[in-house]
């Protein structure tokens, strides 16, 4: 193992809507529910929060005559669509979990609290947490940011559809290079694009590594679990 007793893995909204233009993909969900099954098998505790970019995005609202603050409300309810799919998914063979969410909507979800979290993951549920911040003008980076430090993970795990993070776009540059190990500071200087800043900052002042990584490929995310060399770590050395 790599140490890890407890993660929080952010997975994107966009991922899930595997080869389409919006929705669910039920291959793609079906493929990270059975890795996430796979990791909590290995005893490590999981916290999940899920973009809702296959669904509706406020930023993408704004541009076309949205309210910032409702279109960012609308993208929190959309968090919370994608966590109840990944839910249903993960129970329908007995996998305990269970969706809290940052906004109240029971019987949606209970509302989120950290200790709750907690409780729940050493009871050996995996714990979803939708409706990212509960704020507009946060993202769900964010959100996996602060709930990652909130419920004390050792890492946040960043699930893509790219294998780590490169000097430019990958899949539009043909000449990007990838790193296997970047530093905060490498981030700030040659501005590299991880997450947004407000959770990239986040991390580095609670000391929070962050691994970047392809959630696409099936057992990608036990590789990182258990030590394997995949993707891009950012951390100090």
């Amino acid at each position: 193992m790599a140490g890890y007793k407890r993660i929080l893995l952010k997975l994107s909204g966009e991922s899930l809507m595997g080869g389409g233009q919006y929705g669910i993909n039920e291959s793609v969900l079906g493929s990270y529910a059975s890795q996430i099954r796979s990791a909590r098998d290995k005893g490590v505790q999981i916290a999940i929060v899920i973009g809702g970019g296959n669904i509706f995005r406020g930023l993408t609202g704004v541009g076309k005559g949205f309210d910032r603050v409702k279109g960012d409300q609308m993208g929190m309810l959309a968090t919370v669509i994608n966590s109840l799919a990944l839910q249903s998914v993960l129970e329908s063979d007995g996998t305990k979990t269970r969706v809290l969410t940052s906004i109240a909507m029971e019987p949606v979800g209970e509302r989120y609290s950290a200790s709750k979290a907690v409780e729940l993951m050493e009871q050996g549920y995996i714990v979803i947490i939708a409706g990212g911040t509960g704020n507009p003008f946060f993202t769900t980076d964010t959100a996996s940011a602060l709930r990652a430090v909130e419920t004390g993970a050792n890492v946040l795990l960043k699930g893509t559809r790219v294998d780590g993070i490169y000097t430019a776009d990958p899949e539009k540059d043909p000449a990007a290079v990838k790193f296997d190990h970047v530093s905060f500071e490498d981030v700030y200087r040659k501005n590299l694009k991880v997450m947004d800043m407000t959770a990239f900052t986040m991390c580095r002042e609670n000391k929070l590594p962050i691994l970047v990584f392809d959630m696409d490929t099936p057992g990608n995310l036990v590789k990182v679990i258990s030590g394997e060399k995949i993707g891009t770590t950012v951390w100090e050395e």
